[in-house]
């Protein structure tokens, strides 16, 4: 009980240790001996986290408003196989992209170039996405990380409020492994302690996220980084088609370190107010509603149900 006692009382003094050092971290992380800024002190951390226009959010689906202009997307050079690095960076794991890699149209304002990926997760293949759909919070998010075309590196783009746009995937638990993640997950071996990295080669974006025609159905909303410094210069899409993992791939993420040696879970800021903003979907959701109704109802018509 009093180590329990004191362990509290670390707690609650943890943001005026951490300030100055500027340390922040997830929840999961939190200990002890291991006091640092959890997320609802980020603005210890970074000022920028105190910001009216924060990432992650819940979307309630029934309040999001159909915006004509979110039309499919562009994607080019998704299919192209790249050689690259993947890196556990004390936070998620990482990949750097290929700048050949682009994506248009689907609303955005001009090209954007692909940068690197990333996941978020939760702990053995439990909640762990940043953005929640209705509440819900998938195993695991993806956010593929695009610059606006004509900036050379990521630290510019986000001085720019419309700089970065991140595209954003949900997963969901599958009965067998999805192969075409077999090269990303096998390197996960060579990278458990923070800081190791590993080269990838014979992947491309296309095998990892959901067919192309399957990727219509789309949310949108201006926010930030879901990490410090939480600058708000990002414009999210966050698709509704989810990636099928199995528990056994899901799982092995959780085998991955922070650099205290400790398991890397939890690694998902909370869901952030919305403070007035407005969330856009685009309009094939709901054609596919309404073919979805039209269908059932001909089937009831017609005796064959």
């Amino acid at each position: 009980m009093q180590q329990l006692t004191v362990c509290v009382l670390l707690a609650s003094c943890a943001w005026t240790v951490c300030a100055a050092a500027g340390d922040w971290c997830y929840q999961s992380q939190f200990t002890c001996d291991h006091q640092c800024n959890t997320p609802d002190k980020w603005n210890k951390a970074n000022s920028n986290c105190a910001g009216k226009n924060q990432s992650p959010i819940n979307i309630v689906t029934r309040k999001t408003v159909k915006d004509k202009t979110l039309i499919p997307f562009k994607f080019i050079n998704y299919e192209q196989k790249f050689r690259t690095s993947i890196k556990n960076n004390g936070h998620s794991v990482q990949v750097v992209l290929p700048h050949l890699t682009t994506i248009s149209d689907g609303g955005l304002p001009t090209t954007y170039k692909a940068v690197q990926f990333h996941l978020h997760w939760g702990n053995n293949g439990g909640p762990g996405s940043e953005h929640t759909i209705d509440g819900e919070q998938y195993p695991m998010e993806l956010h593929i990380v695009h610059m606006k075309h004509h900036y050379t590196d990521l630290g510019t783009a986000l001085s720019d409020p419309e700089g970065v746009a991140v595209l954003g995937f949900f997963y969901k638990r599958s009965v067998g492994a999805n192969r075409k993640y077999e090269p990303f997950i096998n390197a996960l071996g060579s990278i458990r302690a923070t800081n190791a990295n590993t080269s990838m080669s014979g992947i491309s974006l296309t095998q990892l996220i959901p067919p192309e025609q399957n990727l219509t159905n789309y949310y949108r909303y201006k926010g930030s980084l879901t990490t410090p410094g939480c600058t708000e210069a990002v414009i999210w899409t966050l698709f509704e088609d989810p990636i099928p993992l199995s528990m056994e791939q899901l799982q092995l993420f959780s085998n991955l370190q922070f650099h205290d040696r400790k398991p890397m879970v939890g690694t998902f800021r909370p869901v952030q107010p919305l403070n007035g903003r407005q969330v856009f979907r685009s309009g094939s959701a709901v054609i596919l509603a309404s073919s979805a109704l039209l269908v059932a109802a001909t089937v009831t018509a017609l005796g064959l149900f």
